[in-house]
């Protein structure tokens, strides 16, 4: 059986990372915490369940947050679980059972996620999708970026068939709207540091109505009901706001490009 270093990053995740460790409690081999200067009892919380915590005085973004406590994991395979995670059974005893296989190809695994809005899970939609989280630690590297880190790695990579990792990321609508306008603030100034272009407002609607019909009717979200739908036109506006960001930054700039020549 190969071993496993579950590698978690937070801030003040006090109301929510029991679960998370819970569901690792007995199955990774090591616990890697880097937490980014909580002021409640996530710290606390944790040493509970593992001693290899690291609490970091600034937030550098998620990708580099992460790619520090990659440099701290030391099992064969690394599983990224986010605070607001947790493992199901299906899940641990799929993991298992492809990591105890001889035969194994894979250098990494795509987790289903199972994601809970007002405690009802979500099964289609942005939820259908399943993200890279369980990788041979040999040869991988995380992208270090601000928000939405991906994982690299060189080989084969598959998805797992049974069980979730269960994400319980919403405190409430408030915590929604904030996260959509967070997440779509760092991704424009991302995008804008990158040079890419915004192609104009109207192609930030068409963005829009793009991830509208993508999350609600292609990828079947309005199977989900009210919850579906309520999602896929928050992450349409997040598609907008990321766009029509980028185009504002770019007017700012040709302004202050045309006092300059003056």
């Amino acid at each position: 059986m190969k071993t496993i270093s579950a590698l978690i990053i937070s801030k003040n995740e006090e109301d929510r990372i029991t679960p998370c460790f819970e569901s690792l409690k007995g199955f990774a081999d090591e616990i890697i915490l880097f937490d980014s200067g909580s002021t409640d009892k996530t710290v606390e919380i944790a040493k509970q369940y593992t001693d290899k915590i690291w609490v970091t005085e600034d937030w550098p973004g998620d990708g580099f947050q992460k790619a520090r406590a990659l440099e701290k994991c030391t099992g064969d395979w690394v599983l990224i679980i986010d605070a607001d995670e947790y493992l199901d059974d299906q899940m641990k005893h799929e993991i298992t059972k492809q990591l105890s296989d001889p035969s194994l190809q894979e250098v990494a695994f795509k987790l289903p996620w199972g994601n809970l809005i007002l405690n009802k899970l979500m099964k289609f939609g942005r939820s259908s999708r399943a993200p890279k989280r369980l990788f041979k630690r040999e040869g991988a590297e995380i992208t270090k970026v601000v928000v939405h880190a991906n994982v690299v790695t060189q080989g084969k990579v598959s998805t797992l068939k049974k069980g979730y990792l269960m994400h319980n990321s919403l405190r409430s609508f408030e915590h929604l709207l904030e996260k959509n306008r967070v997440y779509s603030w760092e991704t424009t100034l991302k995008y804008f540091q990158n040079r890419r272009p915004s192609l104009g407002v109207h192609f930030a609607v068409l963005r829009a109505i793009w991830t509208f019909l993508l999350i609600y009717i292609i990828r079947l979200g309005f199977l989900d009901g009210s919850r579906g739908l309520m999602m896929a036109v928050m992450f349409a506006q997040a598609s907008f706001n990321k766009y029509a960001g980028l185009w504002y930054l770019e007017q700012e700039d040709k302004i202050a490009n045309k006092k300059n020549k003056k």
